[in-house]
């Protein structure tokens, strides 16, 4: 019987298979890879994945999906909602040597693929690499740089642990139904040496600045930093799309841990 796409859910199937071979390249699974896909679907990218790996883990949210994906015999189907998915129990079980860690892959949600990511980062020391299709305004933002009006909390916050690039776009007639907007592919290598940093205190900073991002951060971060005894050195004569991700990091660094 036909899956009928579910708005809740924001599914929206790849289609294209032009598409989808450019993005199992970008991939590039190995027999062994301990892989993770997120939201598979109708399993239009599961499929040649799995071809080329051997076995494949999968989360899907969508009890009928779930219940398909289980007929597949080279498929570990975890049917729950991934912001409740516990990485590094997943990756105590399926990395084994000689792999070095966890590869994630999917098709993002767009409706939650920012709360998506925010959860993944707390792993990022137990992943690979990351290739994730999305809305393209969410990636040029992921990949935006200081001084630019796409610049903000997203950017800061992957930038401090990813390196990142926009691989692949990915045009709305790809997808059954097609979404009103364009996509890409974004591949999120974890730094193998990231700046020691409380990400929670970092993400309060960062919060706070870019919470009135066209006002001077003496308004905002300014004042945060004089609540907080801030008795450092840093120029709040500026909006918050100017600083940058060094700094925001160094501002953080220089709290004691949390």
């Amino acid at each position: 019987m036909k899956h009928i796409a579910r708005k809740r859910f924001g599914q929206h199937f790849l289609s294209d298979a032009g598409i989808i071979d450019a993005i199992v390249r970008e991939i590039a699974p190995r027999p062994g890879d301990a892989m993770v896909e997120i939201g598979p679907g109708l399993a239009a990218l599961t499929q040649p994945l799995v071809e080329r790996l051997g076995r494949l883990t999968v989360i899907e949210l969508d009890r009928d999906l779930a219940q398909r994906l289980r007929t597949h015999g080279q498929l570990d189907v975890i049917e729950s909602d991934v912001l409740k998915v516990d990485f590094a129990a997943l990756a105590a079980r399926l990395v084994l040597p000689p792999a070095a860690a966890l590869r994630v892959v999917g098709n993002l949600p767009y409706n939650i693929s920012t709360p998506i990511l925010f959860h993944l980062l707390g792993f990022a020391h137990l992943i690979a690499d990351q290739h994730f299709m999305l809305q393209k305004e969410v990636i040029d933002r992921m990949t935006a740089q200081p001084a630019s009006s796409d610049y903000g909390r997203l950017s800061v916050m992957l930038q401090w642990r990813y390196a990142m690039e926009n691989v692949l776009f990915v045009p709305p007639e790809s997808f059954d139904p097609p979404p009103r907007v364009d996509s890409a592919v974004v591949r999120m290598v974890p730094l193998a040496t990231p700046p020691l940093v409380d990400a929670a205190r970092l993400g309060e900073i960062v919060q706070v600045a870019f919470s009135q991002r066209r006002k001077l951060l003496r308004h905002t971060l300014g004042k945060w930093l004089e609540q907080h005894g801030f008795a450092g050195a840093f120029e709040t004569q500026r909006r918050a799309e100017e600083v940058p991700v060094a700094e925001y990091v160094a501002l953080a660094q220089s709290f004691p841990h949390q």
